[in-house]
Parts: structure tokens; sequence; C-alpha cells
């Protein structure tokens, strides 16, 4: 038996213990039923149901849900509207969530695939500063796609590339206002 300070008390008969309890005025609770002989502890059980319920949703916010986002297009998707969801998948992969590029095929179109990893390939490419490749090409039924999952520190190296970019420009610039 574990006393209600904490303290080992030892093996004591159970009417012993609930008295015990009483006079601390807590409750007797078995910990180890399994154990030879069984544990039991006295202790507040209400404040103990309490502060693990408290634990368990501290854990439950520090966890972070990872969204799988997606984008559909199909072969025949111009330029104009893939470069819209691009934008759009780059916005959700800088946000933390993953993007599932899926292209469908419908009737005969299923016959030219590789007009559709030529897509994927390019939109993985242009994503290639923001994202990694998780799952490469691959033909599921009628649909090809592809996931994406962000780079870790994909956007600071973008702003660490764009930095240097801009000092060679204003450099560029003095040297053309210098007389020659």
């Amino acid at each position: 038996m574990i006393g209600p300070d904490g303290g080992n008390i030892g093996v004591v008969p159970i009417k012993q213990a609930l008295q015990i309890a009483r006079d601390a005025e807590l409750d007797l609770v078995e910990v180890s039923p399994g154990a030879n002989p069984p544990v039991c502890r006295v202790m507040d059980f209400g404040k103990f149901i309490y502060e693990k319920a408290k634990k368990e949703r501290e854990a439950k916010k520090s966890q972070t849900k990872i969204e799988v986002k997606e984008i559909r297009l199909r072969p025949k998707t111009n330029e104009a509207h893939r470069g819209f969801k691009v934008d759009d998948a780059r916005r959700w992969l800088n946000q933390g969530h993953k993007v599932r590029v899926t292209v469908k095929f419908r009737g005969r179109e299923m016959d030219y695939p590789e007009i559709a990893l030529e897509d994927l390939k390019e939109i993985a490419a242009d994503l290639a500063d923001v994202a990694v490749v998780e799952v490469p090409p691959q033909m599921e039924g009628r649909t090809m796609l592809v996931v994406l999952t962000p780079s870790k520190g994909g956007a600071k190296k973008k702003e660490k590339g764009e930095q240097p970019e801009g000092h060679k420009q204003a450099e560029v610039k003095q040297e053309a206002a210098q007389p020659k």
C-alpha cells in the first residue's frame, strides 16, 4: 500500500487500508491489481481523473494535424488554369499541408498517359523550391497522381535566395550610374 504522502506503508489488510483512507479523507484506489499482493494507493481519485483529462487535452492541443489538400486536373487543362492551381498548392505547402495532384482521364485520354505524366513532372518542378515529391507519379485506375509534401525550411530558402539577388541588382544599377 502507498500512503497519502506517497510513501510506502507496506502490506496491510484491506480493513486497515480502508481505515487509513477514511482517516485521511481520501479514496483507496487499486493501482496494480495483477501484482501479488495487489498494490493500492490512498489518493483523491476525483483530482487524479481531472489531472489525467487535463494532460490528455494538452497533448491533443500540441498535436499537429497534417491535412492533405488536392488539386484535380485533366490532360486537357490549359496552362493558365494550371497556373492558378499551382499557386494554390504553393500557398498550401507554405502553410504546412501536403498536396495531392491528380489528373483524371476520360475516354480515349487513357491512351496518352505521357501527357499527364509530363504535367505532373512540370508541377513538381514548379513547386520544387517549397515541396518534395513524397509519392512519385503513379496510375490508380483512371487517375494519375503525385503527392507533394512541404520541404523543411522551404519558405526560408526562398527568402534567403531572394536577398542576394536584390543586392546584385543594386550593384548593377550602381555600375550603370557610374560614368565611363
